[in-house]
């Protein structure tokens, strides 16, 4: 791989130094990644993509320049980041200490506890290549189960009527999960919580002193139940985690049974991206409560 002389040049004179070597990472499943190593000896992380959506790397930045506010845990820093690029701090990795997962969970509560005044955020995003909704109606930006059902259920099932995934049994769920929606999150009212937004096993990196390094976000602020229902479904965090968590931030009464409502949102996200596999768990997961 080589670099444009322009990327090449604005690299250099941002970081004041040479670029000495550029190394393909593996693991990226849209973007091809890059370690890049400078003369100085120091390391960068570069994300490149010429077919990505043209604000993809912008959101992300402004996303992980977002979570930075809250001084939680640990993000990694931004450096450029332009319409088919983003350049971040290497982060290198390590190995889990023996409490990453009290650590990461006490962390991950702190984040939370960081808020705003109204759901959603300044601008829209991405959950994968997808788009995400953040900008809030006048009566979603104090109403966390308009904006959730509004700007994350019902925005996933019309991209799944679009993409003709949709059947009668899901047309017909959606509505029902409509009718119940309120009963559903009943008593579970909180602030609005910054929150990473896309968080599983493959969304958080151990950084070299055994610690939780947190990337690729889907930045908005929303419950914090959204955020724990997403680390739910793929795996990668122990009871240590949640226990940790909740001693740090205790949850509302109710919060396992919501659990599926925010899970719904990736399945039904992730039918859209990856096809019709997906659909017997979103079925399943609105059965749940109808």
């Amino acid at each position: 791989m080589k670099l444009s002389d322009e990327l090449k040049l604005k690299i250099e004179n941002h970081t004041g130094s040479k670029i000495k070597s550029l190394s393909s990472i593996s693991g990226g499943c849209i973007s091809d990644a890059y370690k890049v190593v400078l003369q100085n000896d120091k390391n960068f992380f570069l994300k490149l993509n010429f077919n990505a959506s043209a604000d993809m790397f912008i959101k992300e930045a402004h996303g992980l320049n977002e979570l930075k506010k809250a001084n939680a845990i640990r993000i990694p820093e931004v450096m450029l980041f332009d319409t088919s690029y983003i350049l971040l701090e290497h982060i290198e990795a390590g190995v889990k200490s023996n409490s990453f997962f009290e650590n990461f969970g006490r962390k991950f509560a702190q984040l939370h506890k960081f808020s705003q005044n109204e759901f959603g955020f300044y601008e829209d995003n991405y959950i994968g290549s997808n788009p995400q909704l953040n900008a809030a109606g006048e009566d979603e930006k104090a109403d966390w189960v308009k904006f959730y059902f509004n700007k994350r259920i019902l925005f996933q099932y019309k991209l799944a009527e679009k993409n003709r995934y949709s059947t009668d049994e899901l047309r017909k769920g959606i509505r029902l999960l409509e009718n119940k929606f309120e009963d559903i999150m009943k008593g579970s009212a909180e602030p609005p919580a910054l929150l990473h937004g896309d968080l599983w096993g493959g969304n958080y990196m151990i950084d070299k002193n055994g610690e939780a390094c947190l990337i690729d976000p889907a930045v908005y602020y929303g419950h914090r139940e959204a955020d724990l229902g997403m680390t739910k479904l793929f795996g990668g965090f122990n009871n240590r985690f949640y226990s940790a968590y909740n001693e740090c931030y205790p949850l509302k009464e109710g919060y396992i049974y919501r659990e599926n409502i925010y899970k719904l949102y990736h399945v039904l996200n992730h039918l859209n991206l990856f096809g019709s596999g997906y659909y017997p768990q979103a079925i399943a997961l609105i059965k749940s409560y109808i």
